[in-house]
């Protein structure tokens, strides 16, 4: 009603020649009214944390940039001291890591690792669920060790997965872990598959599904997640032990193994880890994670803009095709941002020598250490602010 009442006032006032309130003849020389004036766009929060990343990261010498670029298995001794000499990006932890700890003591060793380095570490654990379980596997941490996700799918579905996640988040977040290397996105619904007891055991929609759902958990609990193994397992051999080829055609891929994937990276996945299969119908010469084709794929056909890591470069798939130095020069050469590596020193320095003698740009390596930033500021392990220090 008052706003009816304004508008006849107002229309009254312009057939009597009075000027509304507000206006004057010389109004279009006159500066906009606070209503009219343009209100300065904010960015987007993607783009503030894009800046913020780069800032951080061109406060970091190019040795620092570059072991950021390392998600190093956690040695057996002397691990704060290497974190602090090299500023290593994150550490991997496995079961040895939990023998004979308990809650209170990994936290305090986590904790040492973290006041080391003058970065923020990654924390990271495989705890998969079934046979792959770093942590539950001890019952000092938990009684039970996780179920697989196949038979968390079996006997309940999608919730009983979330309720998974959440417990698992709740669980790694208590120990400082922030990373868990998981979920697994292959399909197979073939129980003689290597990797079938580690998948959902569904086809490729309904392991979308879960994948969706999984990563949108694990954000809301600011749990990092890693999807794998891009571009899809499928029914190869185990690449531990030696070189997997897959000779299945593109379409398989697109219309099967990559649908899991393009749900986490839509639900927003900050990390996929490549395999090391060797996929004949995407490079024929080169293993997944060394392969520059392969990478591009990842990119420009799933649009992934996150961390893109490589499996463990010390298994036998790739100490089998080349030696491990080699290997870590040609994983940032073909697109990683980080090297999953057992030989931190030895793959470090290589990379460095590479850069040195003009094989990889130092570009190249600033482009993996803004993204490896940019994900510890998602998870909080940074401030955002463009002013903060990194010393």
């Amino acid at each position: 009603m008052k706003r009816f009442l304004a508008g006849l006032l107002f229309a009254a006032l312009c057939l009597t020649g009075l000027p509304a309130c507000g206006s004057s003849d010389s109004a279009a020389s006159d500066p906009p009214s606070q209503k009219e004036q343009t209100v300065p766009q904010q960015p987007d929060p993607e783009t503030v944390l894009r800046n913020a990343a780069q800032a951080y990261t061109d406060q970091l010498s190019l040795e620092q940039q570059l072991a950021q670029m390392f998600f190093t298995r956690c040695p057996e001794t002397d691990a704060a001291a290497l974190a602090a000499q090299y500023n290593i990006g994150g550490y991997l932890l496995f079961g040895r890591d939990f023998e004979g700890q308990t809650p209170d003591t990994i936290r305090e060793t986590i904790r040492s690792y973290q006041e080391a380095a003058a970065t923020p570490m990654l924390i990271g654990v495989d705890e998969e669920g079934g046979t792959v379980v770093r942590i539950s596997s001890n019952p000092n941490f938990r009684a039970v060790k996780f179920w697989s996700q196949q038979a968390l799918y079996r006997e309940g579905g999608l919730p009983l997965l979330i309720e998974d996640a959440k417990e698992k988040d709740a669980l790694l977040s208590s120990l400082g872990i922030n990373v868990n290397f998981a979920p697994v996105c292959d399909v197979s619904t073939n129980p003689n598959d290597f990797i079938y007891a580690r998948t959902i055991g569904q086809d490729a929609a309904a392991t979308a599904e879960c994948i969706r759902e999984q990563v949108t958990q694990m954000q809301a609990d600011r749990m990092g997640m890693v999807l794998k193994h891009f571009p899809g397992y499928g029914s190869n051999v185990d690449t531990h032990t030696g070189i997997a080829i897959d000779e299945r055609p593109p379409e398989t891929f697109r219309t099967g193994d990559f649908l899991p994937f393009a749900a986490g990276i839509e639900a927003g996945a900050q990390s996929v880890l490549v395999s090391h299969n060797i996929v004949r119908c995407m490079d024929d010469a080169l293993p997944a994670s060394l392969s520059p084709a392969v990478h591009d794929i990842l990119r420009d056909e799933l649009g992934f803009d996150g961390v893109v890591m490589t499996d463990d470069l010390i298994m036998e798939a790739i100490t089998d095709y080349t030696g491990g130095e080699n290997a870590a020069v040609l994983a940032v050469q073909a697109g990683n941002d980080m090297l999953v590596s057992s030989d931190f020193v030895t793959q470090y320095n290589a990379v460095l020598a590479a850069v040195q003698d003009g094989r990889i740009d130092p570009a190249r390596i600033r482009e993996s250490a803004v993204r490896v930033i940019r994900w510890k500021m998602q998870l909080g392990l940074i401030e955002t602010d463009p002013a903060h220090s990194a010393e």
